[in-house]
């Protein structure tokens, strides 16, 4: 039992582990050491709760949800989160990543999207995760619908963000 249960785990965390560092990024307007934490966090939960799994939704939305609640709860409990400045975060990234230059745009997302509701935070970071507005609907607990509409305006928000941090 203990040997299917590792097996288990591992090849979740083969598939999510992208996702819910994606999801965290975003979270802690990239920063990778806190997302990293979180997203150790997120799966020793999913292992401690492995076999309370009950199969009524997908494992992906079941870890969508225990990645939202971990980072809502990072959120709420650290508000002392230190808000890099887009300068900052491409001098990191440069030193980093100077050979991917299109990696130099991606902290100006994470950053971009660090000012959004954290609601907003969490649905603009599913689309990114190329989620459908359906799972996105189950995992947010409202219909299709009013996802599109609500992403639709995040979408407009961000664009005026990241066009304002570029004028300045």
């Amino acid at each position: 039992m203990r040997n299917s249960k590792n097996e288990a785990f591992e090849t979740i965390y083969r598939q999510h582990h992208p996702m819910v560092l994606q999801m965290c990024l975003g979270f802690v307007r990239g920063d990778k050491d806190t997302a990293s934490d979180l997203s150790q966090e997120i799966f020793i939960s999913v292992w401690n709760n492995l076999d309370k799994f009950r199969g009524a939704s997908s494992y992906k939305t079941w870890i969508y949800r225990i990645t939202v609640n971990t980072c809502l709860h990072y959120v709420k409990k650290d508000k002392k989160v230190r808000r890099l400045s887009s300068s900052e975060i491409e001098n990191q990234t440069s030193i980093i990543d100077t050979e991917k230059t299109i990696n130099d745009n991606i902290p100006k997302l994470y950053n971009a999207i660090g000012q959004l509701k954290r609601i907003d935070r969490l649905l603009i970071m599913m689309v990114l995760e190329n989620q459908d507005y359906d799972s996105i609907a189950e995992v947010i607990g409202i219909n299709p619908v009013n996802v599109r509409v609500k992403i639709h305006r995040i979408k407009k928000r961000l664009e005026k963000i990241l066009k304002n941090n570029k004028d300045e």
